[in-house]
């Protein structure tokens, strides 16, 4: 409520005053004079007779002009307004307009009515929307029109001629499959004022070597620069937090990469078969990276993961045949199916005691991996989990393993010697076979079962003590071991 220290007559007046001038422009042109507003001293020696007063009456149909009206009049009959709650000066408060979202499809309604320039490209009415340009548009430059806010799906698919576009920073939405098929397109400079770009928006632009995303872009959608295979290298900035699914599949010119500290999560195959890809920093702001999010990157040799990521997907770094160490942090706790299978130079790799988990084949075909250290908190050794590591000569299993899974160490060739822990109380099928220079293999009296072909073509093998805890012995178990002189 209003009280001693606020002075009620002036502000009741400068308030209706300022209204009223909102209201009618005209009234301070053709009223105001240096010391005041709208009223002189002399106005308010006898109120009912104010000329002034009697035009503000016009005005009375505004609501809010009314209330403040009405305040003046108080304040005048009674010298102060105690009795009235200062919210009553509070007035509405002019609401922005509601921004138009345009949808990025092009709707029959739209074509139906749209207006064509003279290169045969098709725009809204409005001229907001770039619906459709044909496919046989023959010019190599085209300039989009400016006041153009979305440039639709699919608006320049397979406009196999066009070499050159300029998009005005009026547009802020580029659709799925904008640009889709571009062939000749050789380089896009896309505004500042985009913010988002469409599902395989520029896939099988298959020349084109340059592009710059402006740091007004929050997403790159699924499969947004598929197959552009000229493409050499890109930076993504900082207002991106997530690139797509296939963003950047089969980009087979891509050398470098810059991924911001914006960005969370890397989709599913983002960078697959990106051959020429040679290293790749991941920003500690991601927390996980999708199955075969750089599989098939064979030039891929270092690839730093950082202390954020918790998950590395299935296959992840499947055939990175040049990837010759890899360090994973202890944030992460699940180690994907392959994620690291076919990684042919790898030669070292430190498992952090945060996982628990490690997928089936995940190191399959690790040929230059020489040793392995598996962490306490792991319970299972998956199915083909080293196979296939033919340089391995040395694991340590910890005694937190209950299992050796079917075909865990087949053809690890070089294996020379393996400690079983006393928690394994299953040996799996084929899960040390043809590990040809195995020469010792302590098997705990913890192990019950031991599967077909566990140990077949384990030619070095000379010796094995099977304790009386073990029930079954699985067919060809021990079959084709050439040295093996006793079993007891």
């Amino acid at each position: 409520c209003f009280n001693e220290h606020i002075d009620d007559f002036p502000l009741a007046l400068i308030g209706m005053s300022l209204k009223a001038i909102a209201l009618d422009t005209s009234l301070l042109q053709n009223n105001a004079k240096s010391d005041s507003l709208l009223f002189s001293e002399s106005d308010f020696q006898d109120i009912g007779e104010c000329l002034m007063m009697k035009s503000l009456c016009a005005l009375l149909n505004d609501a809010e002009f009314s209330k403040l009206y009405a305040l003046f009049l108080l304040a005048h009959s009674q010298q102060e307004l105690s009795a009235v709650s200062f919210r009553l000066f509070l007035l509405n408060k002019v609401e922005k307009p509601i921004e138009e979202v345009l949808s990025t499809e092009a709707t029959e309604e739209d074509l139906k009515d749209a207006i064509e320039d003279g290169y045969g490209v098709k725009y809204s009415r409005d001229g907001k929307k770039l619906l459709k340009a044909s496919s046989s548009l023959w010019k190599k430059e085209y300039v989009v029109r400016e006041g153009t806010e979305v440039i639709c799906d699919g608006a320049f698919s397979w406009c196999q001629s066009l070499q050159n576009i300029t998009i005005p920073n009026s547009v802020t939405s580029i659709g799925n499959r904008a640009f889709c098929g571009c062939r000749s397109l050789q380089c896009i400079t896309i505004p500042n004022s985009v913010t988002s770009i469409g599902d395989h928006a520029f896939e099988q632009c298959e020349s084109l070597q340059s592009v710059t995303i402006p740091n007004s872009v929050t997403s790159i959608g699924d499969g947004a620069f598929r197959s552009c295979e000229s493409l050499q290298s890109i930076t993504i900035p900082n207002s991106v937090t997530s690139i797509g699914d296939e963003a950047f599949y089969l980009c087979k010119s891509l050398q470098s990469v810059t991924i911001p500290n914006s960005v969370t999560s890397i989709g599913d195959e983002a960078f697959i078969l990106c051959e020429s890809l040679q290293s790749i920093t991941i920003p500690n702001s991601v927390t996980s990276i999708g199955n075969r999010a750089f599989s098939g990157c064979k030039s891929l040799q270092s690839v730093t993961i950082p202390n954020s990521v918790t998950s590395i997907g299935d296959e992840a770094f499947d055939s990175c045949q040049s990837l010759q160490s890899i360090t994973i942090p202890n944030s992460v706790t699940s180690i994907g199916d392959e994620a690291f299978s076919g990684c042919e130079s790898l030669q070292s790799v430190t498992i952090p005691n945060s996982v628990t988990s490690i997928g089936d084949k995940a190191f399959r075909g690790c040929r230059s991996l020489q040793c392995i250290t598996i962490p306490n908190s792991v319970t299972n050794i998956g199915y083909e989990t080293f196979s296939f590591c033919e340089s391995l000569q040395s694991v340590t299993i910890p005694n937190s393993v209950t299992k050796i899974g079917d075909y865990a160490f087949i053809w690890c060739e070089s294996l020379q010697s393996v400690t079983i822990p006393n928690s394994v109380t299953k040996i799996g099928d084929g899960a040390f076979g043809c590990c040809k220079s195995l020469q010792s293999v302590t098997i705990p009296n913890s192990v019950t079962s031991i599967g077909d072909e566990a140990f077949i073509l384990c030619e070095s093998l000379q010796s094995i003590t099977i304790p009386n805890s073990v029930t079954s012995i699985g067919n060809r178990a021990f079959s084709g071991c050439k040295s093996l002189q006793s079993v007891t």
